[in-house]
């Protein structure tokens, strides 16, 4: 099966060879550390060697209650913050067909709460629900965690009226901590269903975990698949040199282009259902390398909508800046039809695949990128699949790792994290404990 590619043909004039040279010794010291994981943060590596490692007896229980709550549900609230439901929602708004939440036949729909404190939000969400079979997959490993915990209250207030207390614990869904925490302590006492969020993966890596597999399982995606993708992309993450390994090369690119000032990175999408994906990876790396007052900043692009508001900036803008195009090279058959009139002046497109305009719509924009000044690379996916996508989580898991290490920073840490919460406890009047 094909694979996730690295193209780097726009970086000509901005990395050398022998600059790449230099950085690959220190990756493959690196490399060493975090396989035998001495590395700093080498107690969240667990998510290294996850995929060829997974248990096939947890996997056989998330696909079970994956396929009780698609019998049971005609919603699927999934409740959780940042890591714990930015890579559940990249993963189905990837590869469920666009508007299918319009489609009568969609079961269970998946709505996602507790990533803001939106009071209209979950007041539109409560009416969206209402007179719909509900079940909740609760995700938080403290179960503290302000913006999930307030959520999960109200919408244990509705099903408690709904159904019941004890009804209503029995669609009630827990991933959480194995021992500890507000949320394993109520699962135990109410008897929730629960899985485990492993103590050595941290949150922005758990998508590979029951944290992101049961909603995507729950979606009807072939979580197997996706396993898949990310095993085969272990095997090469394995390989000590940027040559073979493309997450390392990337990691390698990054850090060049970083020395010299470009302190931006532009992650640009040419398909919208990378949305999501983009979100992940904005987290996935604003968490691991901002550190120190360090780390390059990652921002997200949709194109070509983007090109329309973001486009100027881009290619005349500050050359603080590289990009990293996303692409996605097989799509679904559609032709531009003619007209007679050709009042829009467009026939010469005519009979033209759209995806076929779409791809030279990038190429294009990654030329005129790269002469206004912005390096650039790209990473191509083959189709839209679990296998594919499972590759790019394991490429950029495997990349900000080394990025991170390469910069003298933590990746697997998020101590930044802290300091709006505890802004935010004392304005709230929260009592010390």
């Amino acid at each position: 099966m094909e694979n996730i590619r690295l193209i780097k043909s726009n970086l000509s004039g901005f990395v050398s060879k022998k600059e790449l040279d230099d950085v690959a010794k220190p990756i493959r010291l690196i490399h060493d550390s975090l396989q035998k994981k001495q590395c700093p943060g080498c107690e969240y590596a667990g998510w290294l060697d996850l995929p060829s490692s997974f248990s096939s007896r947890l996997l056989r229980d998330i696909e079970a209650t994956a396929r009780r709550v698609r019998q049971e549900a005609d919603v699927l609230l999934v409740l959780g913050i940042g890591g714990s439901y930015l890579g559940a929602r990249a993963t189905i708004d990837f590869l469920k067909p666009f508007f299918s939440e319009q489609r009568s036949d969609t079961k269970p729909l998946i709505y996602f709460a507790g990533q803001n404190l939106s009071a209209d939000y979950l007041n539109d969400l409560l009416q969206v629900i209402k007179g719909k079979k509900v079940m909740v997959n609760v995700i938080s490993k403290s179960g503290t965690t302000t913006e999930t915990a307030v959520t999960f209250r109200i919408v244990r207030q509705y099903l408690d009226r709904i159904y019941g207390k004890k009804k209503a614990a029995e669609k009630i869904i827990a991933t959480t901590d194995k021992s500890q925490g507000a949320l394993r302590r109520l699962a135990d006492e109410q008897g929730y269903k629960s899985f485990v969020i492993p103590d050595d993966i941290g949150g922005r890596f758990s998508v590979l975990t029951p944290v992101g597999l049961l909603p995507i399982a729950a979606a009807g995606i072939n979580i197997r698949a996706l396993l898949k993708g990310a095993a085969d992309f272990e095997r090469k993450g394995s390989k000590p040199d940027i040559k073979n390994n493309p997450a390392y090369a990337y990691a390698a690119l990054r850090h060049v282009l970083y020395t010299k000032g470009k302190n931006i990175e532009i992650l640009s999408a040419f398909h919208p259902s990378l949305h999501y994906v983009c979100e992940w990876w904005k987290q996935l790396f604003g968490e691991s390398e901002g550190k120190d007052h360090k780390g390059v900043w990652p921002a997200t692009a949709n194109f070509t909508t983007d090109l329309h508001s973001l486009g100027q900036m881009i290619q005349d803008g500050r050359r603080n800046m590289f990009e990293t195009f996303l692409t996605v090279k097989k799509e679904s058959s559609l032709k531009v039809p003619a007209w007679k009139d050709n009042i829009d002046n467009l026939n010469y497109l005519a009979g033209k695949e759209v995806g076929f305009i779409n791809s030279k719509a990038y190429e294009a924009t990654a030329k005129a990128h790269f002469s206004g000044g912005v390096p650039n690379l790209t990473i191509e996916m083959p189709a839209r699949t679990p296998y594919h996508l499972g590759q790019l989580f394991y490429f950029f898991e495997r990349a900000v790792a080394m990025s991170g290490l390469l910069n003298g920073v933590n990746p697997f840490n998020q101590p930044g994290v802290e300091a709006y919460k505890k802004k935010m406890f004392k304005l709230l009047g929260k009592p010390r404990t």
